[in-house]
């Protein structure tokens, strides 16, 4: 697995793109910040196409599921790894991951 950096592209499960945004600046890899706990939690979610009468396209990303080092930290939260998994608040409730499609580095790599 790769670590994530803000360089990332992270969809939701209709392909809406996750805005990211990182909160530490200073641990970086080709010049991009490395996505930390819970950097990609509450991210806004752009262009979801799961647009309908009863339908809610993805607006936010919730809590990560998976995808965070047991071993690799940033002053002292855990860094992103390109296994990330989480729900957003699009409908169906409870359905739609947003995962990373290119974790924005092919550099360095790390486990679980």
């Amino acid at each position: 697995m790769k670590l994530v950096t803000v360089r990332a592209v992270v969809r939701c499960g209709h392909d809406g793109r996750v805005r990211n945004n990182a909160s530490q600046h200073w641990v970086t890899v080709g010049g991009a910040d490395v996505l930390v706990d819970d950097d990609p939690q509450g991210r806004a979610v752009a262009g979801c196409p799961n647009i309908g009468p009863t339908m809610k396209p993805c607006a936010l990303t919730l809590a990560v599921q998976a995808g965070y080092s047991d071993w690799i930290r940033v002053d002292g939260k855990r860094v992103a790894l390109s296994n990330l998994d989480g729900l957003t608040d699009g409908t169906v409730p409870g359905t739609v991951h947003y995962t990373v499609r290119d974790p924005g580095q092919s550099f360095v790599g790390a486990d679980a």
